[in-house]
């Protein structure tokens, strides 16, 4: 889709500014350090059944209640921790959730020992990468999101089924699903 300012890009990062902004100078680029990989994988999973505008929008607060992703920080939260959560309407107030980032942060800490959060996401990357032309041709899981996702639940992951764990690989450049002709596409230095 061609936008107001003549760029090519992916239909759903053409209209509202906020996702403009963030398919411009996010989407699909590689992120470093395991702060930025918990959040994604946070933010993933919080987004599941609702717009990713939403989370966009919500991301600020996100980040302040979750101490910007310290893993330490969030896996030492308790029952006071999560009722303040869920009362902080700045946030998507969901029980499941809210547990399920504690639970994260607590694997993440564990996976410390094996190399790393991050290391641990980037080795399931797909030998070759799509190239969509439309939005009729893209995906929502593949066989490396779904062993990403059986993966992360046996190191006791939660919330993290493929097809979250198939948009957080898209988020962070594993997979390159910019419409071919947008003008991100090749953009994460991966491919």
């Amino acid at each position: 889709m061609i936008g107001d300012d003549g760029i090519a890009r992916c239909p759903w990062g053409a209209g509202d500014p906020v996702n403009l902004a963030y398919h411009d100078t996010e989407w699909g680029m590689p992120v470093e350090g395991e702060a930025a990989h918990l959040e994604r994988l946070t933010l993933e999973a919080f987004q599941s059944g609702l717009s990713w505008l939403t989370i966009l929008n919500k991301r600020p607060a996100f980040r302040e209640v979750f101490a910007d992703f310290d893993a330490d920080v969030i896996a030492a939260y308790g029952d006071a921790d999560t009722e303040r959560l869920m009362l902080d309407a700045r946030i998507v107030r969901n029980r499941r959730k809210i547990d399920a980032a504690v639970a994260n942060a607590q694997a993440t800490v564990r996976l410390r020992e094996d190399g790393g959060l991050a290391e641990f996401i980037r080795s399931f990357r797909p030998d070759r990468t799509p190239a969509p032309h439309d939005t009729a041709e893209m995906v929502t899981t593949s066989p490396e999101s779904l062993a990403l996702s059986k993966a992360l639940k046996k190191r006791g992951f939660a919330h993290v089924g493929p097809t979250t764990m198939y948009a957080l690989m898209e988020a962070i450049g594993i997979i390159d699903d910019h419409l071919v002709g947008c003008h991100r596409r090749g953009s994460s230095g991966v491919w």
